[in-house]
């Protein structure tokens, strides 16, 4: 009998280890049952500005919770917001984590919101993309790309310079620099690939000046574009690659669609996480990052359509046969996004001046 007690209270330890692991049949990383097991004690994760229907982060908090049986609670701000809103919880946070635009993760350190964590790894990001001591580091990015609507548009571009042309009358639709991310980053790919930099947007904001001036530009939106591309209203649409590819693979265009990384070059624009200063949940807050950082939270955005920050993440033949080639990756750029965010004020009124003919 007593060694009946002893068997039962060995099987009975093995159940509650395997409780608090999740049942995890193999981890993802050195040290990943032990954070789960201190991760259960908290039970829960409070993700600000991680909206579902944006950069695949249903898939991503559906593995999550699979995964490790703990709960995710977000919101979907924007990241402006995001950092007004943990400037107001500094002294009592609510969140445990913080995702936006790279820019904004290294505004939420200057207000002292964040703490630095290098998650799993850490050490594969490029250093213009992370902070070195992991206040904010980059988890995916997009690329500036045409989005073309083969039934609308008479020709596909293969660059910046082909927008000019008399063919693209009316047909190319963006988003305002001066109110949103990927206004500014057409701004700012422009300039790079025409022979700027961020220390010289001249370039750019020319050359988006003389698309106006040929009556190329069919509109100017304040908001996303995405409803009215699928619906069949914009010949060329000037966006990110993930978007293009939604509009392909899930908004129903399919061949209909071409997507080009522009031959003069583009940029990469890089969305950033970080662990939140006096997170209340700290320990379940570093299993979600390191879950964002693992092989298969990366992959997951790539299931997406979103690329992965890590390079060296293996797709199935199926998710990576729907992105473009790796060598027309290669005509895009990182940037320092920092140094960029410092300029955006003189670059809206350089692109209103001379774009739009405001004083």
């Amino acid at each position: 009998m007593k060694k009946f007690w002893v068997v039962m209270l060995v099987v009975a330890g093995i159940l509650l280890w395997a409780s608090l692991a999740g049942a995890l049949e193999e981890e993802l990383y050195p040290g990943e049952r032990e954070l789960l097991e201190a991760a259960k004690q908290e039970g829960i994760v409070v993700s600000y500005d991680t909206g579902p229907t944006w950069a695949n982060w249903a898939g991503v908090f559906k593995k999550f919770t699979q995964r490790y049986d703990i709960e995710i609670v977000y919101n979907d701000l924007g990241s402006g917001a995001t950092v007004v809103r943990l400037e107001k919880e500094k002294n009592r946070p609510n969140a445990d984590t913080a995702y936006y635009f790279m820019p904004f993760g290294a505004a939420a350190k200057e207000k002292g919101v964040t703490e630095g964590f290098k998650p799993v790894n850490f050490d594969k990001i490029p250093e213009i993309l992370k902070d070195p001591e992991g206040h904010w580091f980059s988890i995916h990015k997009g690329t500036v790309v045409f989005a073309i609507n083969k039934k609308l548009s008479k020709k596909v571009p293969e660059g910046w310079k082909d927008l000019l042309e008399p063919d693209f009358k009316k047909s190319i639709v963006y988003l305002d620099p001066r109110t949103t991310g990927i206004g500014y980053a057409i701004v700012l790919a422009t300039a790079h690939a025409l022979g700027g930099s961020v220390d010289n947007l001249m370039p750019g904001i020319e050359y988006l000046a003389e698309l106006q001036k040929r009556g190329n530009i069919r509109l100017i939106e304040k908001t996303t574009e995405y409803d009215k591309f699928v619906k069949g209203e914009i010949p060329v649409w000037i966006t990110y690659d993930f978007n293009a590819y939604r509009a392909k693979y899930i908004g129903g265009l399919g061949d209909d669609v071409a997507i080009v990384i522009p031959k003069e070059g583009t940029i990469t624009a890089p969305y950033a996480i970080s662990l939140v200063k006096g997170a209340p949940h700290p320990q379940a807050a570093r299993l979600w990052l390191n879950f964002v950082m693992s092989e298969l939270g990366q992959l997951t955005f790539a299931e997406g359509f979103v690329r992965p920050i890590l390079d060296d993440v293996k797709m199935p033949e199926d998710v990576a046969q729907k992105f473009l080639p790796a060598t027309e990756y290669k005509k895009a750029m990182d940037i320092d996004w920092v140094k960029a965010q410092k300029v955006q004020g003189e670059a809206a009124k350089l692109w209103g001046k001379y774009v739009l003919g405001e004083e």
